[in-house]
């Protein structure tokens, strides 16, 4: 399920680069794709505004398909403070632009799996796919506003593979 999780991850990272290169972040002195995943990362408590934070919390299993499927579910949370020359009057623009921004970087609905984990990445024989996300309510969180959407990200489990 790592190669799933972490070539789901790289796909939109190098989509989001794509799409909208002036979001990013500085982690350990890189600047970086504004898209981390949580478990990856030691992030401040509170979530960097303006960045996407990937957090895997679901996972199901079918052996009903000749490799077994493994189901995850991803949320993504984002905020937004707006932006301070317009003392935060357009948060509800800038979270609309990352809502849009979402959307581009899952389409298409798959990629390669890879394993990342081997000195040379290696493409496997299958790939990852999910479905539309499902944005949540945006929640007022004093000046910042707030969205969480889930996208369930599906992927074979081919032999030997963790």
């Amino acid at each position: 399920m790592e190669n799933a999780k972490n070539s789901f991850y790289v796909a939109l990272r190098n989509r989001l680069a794509t799409l909208n290169p002036e979001r990013t972040l500085v982690v350990r002195g890189l600047v970086r794709p504004g898209i981390v995943v949580e478990e990856n990362e030691t992030l401040e408590a509170m979530r960097p505004p303006d960045v996407f934070v990937m957090r895997w919390t679901k996972l199901a299993a079918s052996s009903y398909f000749p490799m077994p499927l493994a189901e995850m579910e991803c949320e993504v949370h984002y905020a937004t403070d707006g932006n301070a020359n317009n003392a935060g009057m357009d948060r509800g623009r800038m979270l609309a632009a990352m809502d849009g921004e979402l959307l581009a970087m899952m389409q298409p609905y798959s990629t390669v799996k890879v394993n990342y984990a081997v000195s040379s990445t290696a493409s496997m024989q299958t790939n990852v796919f999910w479905g539309a996300p499902v944005f949540g309510p945006t929640k007022a969180v004093h000046e910042r506003l707030e969205r969480v959407a889930t996208v369930q990200v599906f992927s074979y489990q081919e032999p030997g593979e963790l």
